[in-house]
């Protein structure tokens, strides 16, 4: 079945058009052998009109209604219904077309012979008429959701995997300050006592040999102390790949942020080189926080970065649009919005987060520019 889908989806959407507008064609001919019928032309432009059904399929569906007048069940009026009701999500308009066709095809033609056919016979056609019309509509939708489904499943899967990258970036980030903590508290505290005894030494010892060996005994220390607080400065580094030690994040990384979200997001102005380090890296989070939510809840979205500096306090605002298509659940720990205000608070600056007025979301960020 996938490899008839597959054979089927490598048809070019031109040659299926093609075929159905000959197929409904050979569809309505036996009911017009008669040329000087008045269901002739419309006939004509309903079968030709197949062939624009993905770019109007609501004017398509309009100019095969009179086929259905003229055949009581025909297929380029099923066809329109199928294609408007795969593309449009307006239920009130597919249900409005599904009852105009069960009533082009129901009323008898020619009018005249309304009396010959009689109500009863009018209404029973007019129900089957009615779900035949719902037959294309619910598979259009059908679809539909499909489509939707697959595309959601997608996204979910790649939030996923995001979140397990962010996971194990967290493991590894919290294994590397433990090991610093380790190295600065227990090495560092042994060879500092290592540089003190040696340069006792060095003054006490009266052998130049010894008073020499102690000199370069200190020398070491003291190197080898200078390459201690570089090793521990880069374990406390958070983020890179698993094989990497890279500092922390800065305003200079925003750019590759926001083009690496994953949503079509805009930066918007600039920062003055004081702002301190946390300052930076508190900036950068609350941007990267934001945008995985406007990807995870807010699918098809449109988001803006601004940063701005009011006075003596920066800050930046990420804004986004509503959501263009529909929103499933995600997991998710529910805790990053936490964490940032704890991030604010430790900088004595503000966030604050909510809904728009347009059905969007909001994340500002308020801090101080000297905040260390």
């Amino acid at each position: 079945m996938n490899r008839a889908r597959v054979l089927w989806e490598r048809v070019p959407a031109p040659v299926v058009d093609i075929v159905l507008v000959a197929v409904a064609a050979l569809d309505v001919w036996p009911s017009l052998w008669d040329d000087t019928r008045p269901g002739v032309a419309p006939a004509t432009f309903g079968c030709a009109a197949l062939a624009f059904r993905r770019r109007f399929p609501l004017c398509v569906f309009l100019l095969t209604l009179p086929i259905a007048l003229t055949q009581p069940i025909a297929l380029a009026p099923l066809v329109a219904l199928f294609t408007l009701a795969e593309r449009s999500r307006n239920r009130p308009l597919l249900a409005g077309c599904v009852a105009l066709a069960a009533v082009a095809g129901s009323i008898p033609w020619p009018l005249a012979s309304f009396a010959e056919v009689g109500r009863t016979m009018t209404l029973i056609d007019f129900v089957y008429s009615l779900a035949t019309a719902a037959a294309p509509v619910l598979f259009g939708q059908l679809l539909q959701a499909h489509r939707d489904l697959a595309r959601r499943l997608t996204e979910i899967e790649e939030a996923r995997e995001h979140e397990r990258a962010l996971h194990a970036q967290a493991v590894l980030a919290r294994e590397r300050a433990q090991l610093a903590r380790e190295m600065h508290d227990v090495v560092s505290h042994q060879v500092s006592l290592i540089a003190v005894q040696a340069g006792a030494m060095q003054v006490a010892a009266k052998d130049p040999n010894a008073k020499e060996a102690a000199r370069t005994i200190r020398s070491l220390g003291v190197t080898t102390l200078d390459e201690l607080r570089t090793m521990v400065t880069l374990l406390r580094a958070s983020g890179g790949q698993a094989t990497e030690l890279t500092p922390q994040p800065t305003l200079a990384d925003l750019h590759k942020l926001v083009e690496s979200s994953g949503t079509h997001a805009q930066l918007k102005g600039e920062l003055p080189p004081t702002v301190g380090t946390p300052a930076q890296r508190a900036l950068y989070r609350t941007v990267q926080e934001a945008l995985t939510n406007v990807r995870k809840h807010a699918p098809g979205a449109n988001a803006r970065v601004e940063l701005w500096q009011d006075g003596d306090n920066v800050g930046v605002t990420v804004a986004n649009t509503p959501p263009t298509r529909p929103s499933l659940s995600l997991p998710g720990s529910q805790h990053g919005l936490v964490g940032l205000r704890e991030r604010a608070d430790i900088l004595h600056g503000t966030l604050e987060a909510g809904p728009t007025t347009e059905g969007g979301y909001r994340v500002r960020l308020r801090i101080p520019l000297s905040a260390d």
